[in-house]
């Protein structure tokens, strides 16, 4: 399969269920054995074809009301996946089957296409065109790893956001036997992070944390309703939580090497050059509207300290 010259795309959103992939927030995707995902996949393939899909799939969508992802283990799985799922997941195994993807792609379903363990960037974004010149452009790309010598195929982030810059369309980062490269992943641009189908609540609430907290400094998210924007601004809360209480430690640090601590060892020429800094990466705030706010996170570590004995 040859794909056609691509060039840097727009970036785009493909809608799954409730949820809108590629312009929001990092989204997560967990197994039937997780907890608290945004979504929930199911690989058929795990049972061989030795469970009837009607079975497997209704009762995934029964215990989940979110939205639902199911990869087929052969194309008999396709009536049941359409009738009960959100997304169909073409695994990498099954890329190079065009009868197989183009029966996925007319389900009219958005398609997930994962990357075969040694597809090119070529092979893997040529299978998203093929669902689109099949009537479905709402592709999105997962990363799930290249062959080598470990144990699992080993993600090609560089890879990943390679495809995303020149699709257009959303990438998610597949983490196989946990969440060790959630963080990694968000940063590279991942839209959204699948969890292996085997991990439990704890890979997912680890990929959740790396979602919000990375997301949060590496994705420019434009809300257009007051509850996706106040949403936005919980993720970003986080993120300062998290920071603000690092800060206070090692504001703690300089308090017992200090000669003088406290209030009285404060140095107001350095706070003025902290202020003016961050203002360089603040410039709407400003020097102006950073100052107060720096004041009132400098004295609540000063008395933080003063609290601890420090």
């Amino acid at each position: 399969m040859s794909s056609t010259p691509h060039t840097e795309r727009e970036a785009r959103a493909v809608r799954i269920g409730n949820l809108c992939v590629g312009t929001g927030p990092v989204v997560v995707i967990g197994g039937e054995a997780a907890a608290g995902p945004d979504a929930r996949w199911v690989s058929l393939r795990e049972h061989g074809g030795r469970r009837r899909a009607e079975e497997a799939v209704g009762e995934a969508r029964a215990a989940f009301a979110g939205p639902l992802l199911v990869e087929p283990f052969s194309s008999a799985d396709l009536p049941a996946i359409q009738a009960a799922a959100d997304a169909v997941v073409i695994g990498g195994e099954w890329a190079q089957d065009l009868g197989l993807v183009g029966t996925a792609a007319r389900l009219g379903l958005p398609v997930v296409v994962r990357r075969g363990p040694t597809a090119t960037l070529e092979e893997w974004l040529a299978v998203g065109d093929y669902c689109a010149a099949e009537g479905n452009d709402d592709v999105v790309l997962c990363e799930s790893g290249s062959r080598t010598h470990l144990a699992r195929p080993a993600l090609d982030l560089a890879l990943m956001r390679a495809a995303r810059e020149r699709s257009g369309r959303p990438v998610l980062a597949g983490l196989a036997g946990g969440a060790d490269l959630a963080a990694p992943a968000v940063a590279a641009g991942a839209d959204g992070l699948m969890v292996a189908p085997e991990a439990g609540a704890e890979a997912v609430a680890r990929a959740r944390e790396a979602a919000v907290l990375i997301g949060a400094v590496v994705r420019q998210e434009v809300p257009d309703t007051v509850a996706t924007a106040r949403g936005a601004i919980d993720r970003v809360d986080a993120a300062l939580a998290v920071l603000l209480e690092r800060r206070a430690a090692l504001a703690g640090v300089v308090q017992r090497l200090k000669p003088v601590g406290g209030f009285a060892g404060r140095d107001m020429e350095r706070e003025r050059r902290l202020v003016a800094a961050m203002a360089e990466r603040a410039p709407t705030l400003g020097e102006a509207g950073l100052a107060p706010v720096m004041n009132a996170v400098i004295e609540a570590g000063l008395r933080l300290a003063e609290r601890q004995g420090r």
